[in-house]
């Protein structure tokens, strides 16, 4: 998926916390034939080559997938789009932009976006996209899921206490041999070396997502390499957003959305949602938190 997995395990011994490894990874692996639209060969890349042609029948593992990647796009309001894939790259976040795009380069981009034109059909376990040249992609659920469906075999398998991590998108259970809680940090997005808070994670999914890695700036404004499908302007305003709840997929897709709403509206959206909690470091560093959520710095040493 063109991410780092890090997989942690509460075993016995070294043996069988590798075999169990050696599991998550082939977990990993089947999920990645199966959602990337890099393999031609994979149900994903079909859907997205028959795009304005045919619908095609899916693996129920995948068309349920879409069927939940439809939803957190409405529920979203579009801030996620599972059809994101559509958009012309008009921006590069590679140091190679000179200029900003046109308004009308801008426009033209995501032309082709919209889950609106995603049909399913559930009787024949099919997936069509309406209109010719759209694509479908999990770029911003993929990992995530991955990292949920890696526990769920796991824990199948008896392991008690393990981490799922992948590039940040984290998903634990269980407790620490010595019986506390997993602990995950929160970085400072100015200095990944600074820790900011320790925060205590029970059997839940946490996800970072931070533009401070991939950005452009024109007149005085920082542009991140997460774009709004809707508009085609990457998000502003927001250095990185932390999601805490059950699943990695949902935690996953939720941090995408947040930078694209900004933070007001994004903050207001997470108090509404039962079971989600973030923090959200803005463009001057300042934190802000969900209302649930207390910070422990005291650990920050």
């Amino acid at each position: 998926m063109g991410s780092r997995f890090d997989i942690t395990v509460v075993a016995n011994d070294s043996l069988e916390g590798n075999n169990y490894i050696d599991l998550a990874v082939n977990e990993i692996s089947r999920i990645e034939k199966l959602i990337s639209s890099w393999d031609a060969k994979s149900q994903t890349s079909e859907i997205n080559r028959n795009s304005g042609i045919k619908p095609v029948i899916v693996d129920d593992e995948l068309f349920q997938l879409i069927k939940r990647a439809i939803k957190i796009s409405k529920l979203t309001d579009g801030a996620f789009d599972v059809s994101y894939a559509s958009m012309d790259k008009v921006w590069h976040f590679d140091g190679s932009m000179t200029k900003m795009p046109t308004e009308d380069e801008i426009k033209k981009s995501v032309e082709k976006v919209g889950y609106q034109n995603i049909i399913l059909d559930e009787e024949n376990h099919s997936v069509f996209l309406k209109l010719e040249g759209m694509k479908i992609g999990f770029g911003a659920i993929g990992k995530g899921y991955a990292a949920d469906k890696a526990k769920a075999l796991l824990i199948e398998k008896g392991v008690v206490a393990g981490i799922i991590n992948a590039s940040g998108d984290l998903n634990t259970w269980g407790t620490q041999p010595n019986g506390k809680d997993w602990l995950v940090a929160i970085v400072n997005p100015l200095n990944k070396e600074k820790v900011f808070s320790w925060m205590p994670v029970n059997n839940s999914a946490v996800v970072t997502s931070g533009n401070y890695e991939k950005y452009v700036k024109f007149n005085d404004v920082l542009y991140t390499h997460i774009i709004d499908p809707r508009t085609g302007y990457p998000a502003t305003g927001i250095l990185s957003v932390t999601i805490f709840t059950k699943t990695a997929e949902l935690a996953d897709a939720l941090a995408t959305s947040i930078f694209v709403m900004g933070k007001e509206t994004g903050l207001d959206f997470i108090n509404q949602l039962k079971g989600v909690e973030c923090i959200i470091v803005d463009e001057n560093n300042s934190i802000i938190t969900s209302k649930n959520i207390e910070l422990n710095p005291l650990k920050n040493d």
